[in-house]
């Protein structure tokens, strides 16, 4: 397991939407968001999503940290993005950074860091038994509007045996 694990907004509003931000906790304990990231997801447009996580900051378990630092710098990336990248590489080698977005892992990846994105949380959520089907939470995101590439749905399905 990784010691820091660090969540860009993508898996946190999409785990919120299918009211499943606890998941994190049960499978990581404790889960690091920047304070750019905190104000991407707690813009004040989506209460029905932000009172899970607003939830979860009070509980302890999802903590929201400064980043000190601007490099390296990012400038293709949103300031979410860059951010976490940046506590990831300042956390060490046994983070987890917990993102989404196709061009925010490719950086993070081109770094070294470890990776894992909403598809794969519910997959760790499948094989720990937190649920019992993971096909039933991609088919609830589809109908949330959070799109999946159809190749990672299929490969989390065939690790979980569904």
């Amino acid at each position: 397991m990784a010691a820091i694990v660090i969540a860009d907004a993508s898996p946190l509003i999409a785990l919120a939407r299918v009211n499943a931000l606890g998941w994190l906790e049960a499978l990581f304990g404790q889960v690091l968001v920047t304070e750019e990231v905190m104000a991407e997801v707690l813009s004040g447009g989506y209460p029905a999503r932000e009172e899970p996580i607003q939830a979860a900051i009070a509980s302890g378990w999802l903590r929201a940290v400064a980043v000190d630092s601007s490099e390296p710098a990012l400038p293709d990336l949103d300031e979410g993005e860059a951010a976490s990248i940046r506590l990831a590489l300042i956390s060490g080698p046994q983070t987890l950074l917990l993102i989404d977005e196709r061009a925010g892992r490719a950086v993070a990846k081109a770094f070294g860091i470890r990776l894992a994105g909403t598809a794969a949380v519910i997959g760790m959520a499948r094989q720990r038994r937190l649920i019992d089907s993971a096909r039933a939470v991609f088919a609830e995101l589809h109908a949330n509007d959070f799109r999946i590439a159809p190749a990672v749905i299929q490969a989390v399905l065939e690790r979980c045996g569904e």
